[in-house]
């Protein structure tokens, strides 16, 4: 087939082209040719918009769940099917790959070469869904095997030097990522710093609370707040670890590890107080009064000591003690929630817990080296990593060329005809060719996809440094080392350095707390079981209400004691509502939740608030009875009952809402006649009926109707304190599987919930029943 082009394309471009599309006018192996391209496209497409849409956040280290399910399950198969179709474009023809001056050496289609490019920066850009592990090798034992299979296809099989100079630089940058990897894992479980954290830690806190004189001098024998005047200088005198705890350790002893406990000694070790002491000289820390005006910074490194005592939890190191939980509890709420600057205790507390969840979520599924974030790891991994690459890649380049340095570089430009003839004047002549000749199209699609995975390399490789740089992570390095060294606060250019990456933080957006909502009246279409909530369309998420965050912080202070928390009882006893009580006689949490979250639907479709004040209690009810609706549809394994149970209600619930309203109005009705149908269903007094919640939350709504008839704002209040009891009565959790629960929910962010199950974990907050409260008493005292 001869294809006419344009004069400007010369005749080493048309022979180029015309080797390039024979795949294509071969008939005998078209199919499998398109099909390799059809592939490369859709991944091409994936890859660019989810790098497109990324952006830069708290969380952005994190993969989207849904999307790792998409790409995971793609890439699975993408090694063996391309490696089949590289053996067919291998099979059907050996052909010259060089011009103009060329050496002529024999060497595989072009059309293979390309597929192998393909698999290369596919290998490449694999990082970007694959999260780091710190524990264990599988993935990185899979990913290496891929990438030795990938060396065979690359020194085996080219022949040319400068074609395979090109192909093993690639290969090698492949293989870096995985040294990377297993690199990575040996430092971080190693490290006091990562993996052997938690019982350092451990051993920390229980030498610190006795040798701190902070509870005794904050405390008194009632338990109310003594001699330090504020929120800061409780802070200021918190020693919980930030940084630097590894210079502490002497040796390892049977209990865990004797220490150097001397704080302001040269063990270079930062502490919370140390950070929040920062401005107290004015001049030669002027940058934290410039930037760190709101505490913002200062908060990030209470979440971030937070988080490594949480880290004791999921890897079963046992309760806190009640010392240390009275200890965290007024670190929390006397020193963080009574700060005179922010946006306000509540929301100071929970913009703590959320970055130490981030911190949390990150350390486990994390795709960008994060938590290793440090002055020195920025040195070694992105300055001289690259340089010694580069090395690696130059001596490569040499060695294809037999010794001999001049052939070798010259061969590069000779045997790989696009770098030779410019990429921009390639795409010309196949633009010219596209009207004339149908397999040039499929030419320019294959150097189009090409050009876009190598941007998107490069775009990935942009996007970690500047994550690893802007994140918590490496924030929190600076300031532990600002913090514990006087001689970097002396120097210009560190204070420079430091003063510029506060800038730029303060550049980046912050996303507000949300949590998801789920409607029982809404419910038409099957709930299954572990599918990601994100691909539900029952489910949206909405910011959480500061009235919400408001409630639960009062509600813990008012627990300040050891008083077990109860499934709504105490709060209708607090509004004098307490005939509602049977509402709550249920022992699964499970049926309570979803008789409340009726009733309140029906509640709320029949007496809305009439003043501001009741406007803030009734957003605060609703919104958090969706969202402990959605805990027991979407993650019955984070609420208390056993799963199987609260799977078995749900199903209950379903088909006695679908019994009352008929099979046709289960799934066509309106909002209104469901709710006119099913409060006709309640009866006129108040009585637990067993595995009938829809019957119960109708019987319910009626009542509340009936008193919101004298005052409708003290309904409202009653709902919204008896929701704050119920999100709070799930959080806490001493058995193994609801641990789990929330470790696994990890992965797409976390919950809510879990926010509240850290700090429950922190102060020791309990709920009543049974066997359990009798167990967590005998474990506090021993």
């Amino acid at each position: 087939m001869v294809l006419q082009f344009n004069v400007t394309c010369d005749d080493d471009i048309l022979k180029y082209i015309t080797n390039l599309t024979s795949s294509y006018t071969d008939k005998s192996n078209e199919a499998s040719m398109v099909s390799a391209s059809v592939i490369m496209f859709v991944l091409a497409g994936l890859f660019f918009n989810l790098n497109l849409f990324s952006g830069l956040s708290d969380v952005s280290a994190i993969l989207d769940p849904k999307v790792r399910l998409v790409l995971t399950s793609a890439l699975s198969l993408f090694l063996p099917v391309m490696s089949y179709l590289f053996s067919e474009a291998k099979n059907a023809g050996i052909t010259t790959t060089s011009y103009s001056g060329s050496t002529g050496v024999k060497d595989f289609s072009l059309r293979a070469g390309l597929i192998l490019i393909w698999m290369l920066l596919v290998e490449l850009l694999r990082k970007k869904v694959d999260d780091i592990r710190w524990r264990g090798y599988s993935g990185t034992i899979q990913r290496a095997g891929r990438v030795v299979w990938l060396g065979n296809l690359v020194f085996f099989n080219i022949r040319s030097a400068g074609r395979k100079a090109v192909f093993a630089i690639m290969w090698i940058l492949c293989a870096t990522k995985v040294v990377q990897r297993i690199a990575f894992t040996e430092v971080a479980k190693r490290s006091y710093v990562h993996g052997k954290n938690p019982w350092l830690i451990t051993s920390y806190m229980a030498q610190m609370l006795k040798a701190d004189d902070l509870l005794v001098m904050a405390m008194d024998v009632e338990g109310e707040a003594a001699p330090l005047s504020s929120g800061e200088d409780l802070l200021k005198s918190c020693n919980y670890i930030v940084t630097g705890e590894d210079n502490m350790v002497k040796e390892a002893n049977a209990d865990g590890y004797e220490l150097d406990m001397d704080l302001d000694g040269p063990t270079s070790v930062a502490t919370v107080g140390k950070i929040w002491k920062l401005d107290d000289d004015y001049e030669s820390d002027r940058i934290f009064i410039d930037f760190d005006g709101d505490q913002r910074l200062r908060r990030l490194s209470l979440s971030f000591s937070l988080f490594k005592l949480l880290r004791r939890r999921l890897v079963h190191q046992g309760e806190v003690t009640e010392e240390e939980a009275r200890h965290c509890k007024n670190i929390i709420f006397r020193g963080l929630c009574r700060c005179k600057n922010g946006d306000g205790s509540e929301e100071a507390l929970f913009q703590v817990l959320n970055d130490e969840l981030n911190f949390l979520c990150e350390y486990y599924h994390s795709v960008v080296p994060v938590v290793l974030a440090s002055p020195f790891f920025l040195l070694a991994n992105y300055i001289l990593l690259p340089i010694v690459v580069c090395g690696l890649c130059l001596m490569t380049i040499i060695l294809c060329g037999y010794g001999d340095v001049r052939y070798a570089f010259d061969s590069i430009r000779k045997d790989n005809f696009a770098l030779q003839s410019g990429l921009p004047t390639l795409t010309i002549c196949l633009l010219e060719g596209v009207m004339k000749s149908p397999p040039t199209f499929f030419s320019l699609v294959d150097l189009c996809i090409t050009c876009l995975l190598f941007i998107i390399f490069f775009y990935e490789e942009i996007w970690e440094f500047l994550v690893f740089l802007l994140s918590n992570w490496f924030m929190i390095s600076l300031i532990g080392n600002y913090a514990s060294k006087p001689r970097w606060r002396m120097s210009p250019t560190i204070t420079g350095i430091f003063r510029r990456l506060m800038w730029l933080r303060s550049k980046m957006s912050h996303g507000s707390i949300c949590f998801r909502q789920f409607s029982l009246l809404n419910l038409r279409w099957p709930v299954i079981f572990g599918v990601p909530t994100t691909l539900s369309l029952m489910v949206r998420s909405v910011p959480v209400p500061k009235k919400v965050k408001e409630s639960i912080k009062e509600y813990l202070l008012a627990h300040d004691h050891d008083v077990g928390l109860t499934n709504g009882k105490s709060a209708l006893q607090k509004n004098a509502m307490g005939s509602l009580s049977w509402a709550c006689e249920s022992r699964s949490i499970s049926e309570v939740i979803l008789t409340w979250h009726i009733a309140t639907s029906l509640f709320q479709e029949r007496c809305p608030p009439q003043s501001k004040d009741g406007a803030a209690s009734y957003k605060a009810a609703t919104t958090l009875s969706k969202y402990c609706a959605y805990l027991v549809a979407f993650h019955p394994e984070l609420l208390p009952d056993n799963q199987d149970k609260t799977e078995a209600v749900f199903e209950a619930v379903k088909a006695e809402l679908k019994d009352k309203l008929g099979c046709g109005e289960y799934y066509l009705s309106r909002r209104r006649t469901r709710v006119d149908k099913i409060m006709e269903y309640g009866l006129g007094q108040g009585v637990w009926t067993q595995n009938k919640m829809v019957l119960n939350g109708a019987t319910l709504a009626k009542a509340l109707v009936t008193l919101a008839k004298s005052d409708r704002g003290a309904v409202w209040k009653m709902l919204a304190d008896v929701w704050t009891e119920l999100v709070v009565y799930v959080a806490p959790s001493s058995d193994e599987e609801r641990v789990k629960g929330h470790e696994k929910v990890l992965v797409q962010g976390g919950e809510f919930v879990t926010m509240l199950w850290a700090l429950a974990t922190h102060i020791g907050l309990y709920r009543q029943s049974g066997d359990l409260t009798v167990q967590r008493r005998v474990h506090l005292q021993n």
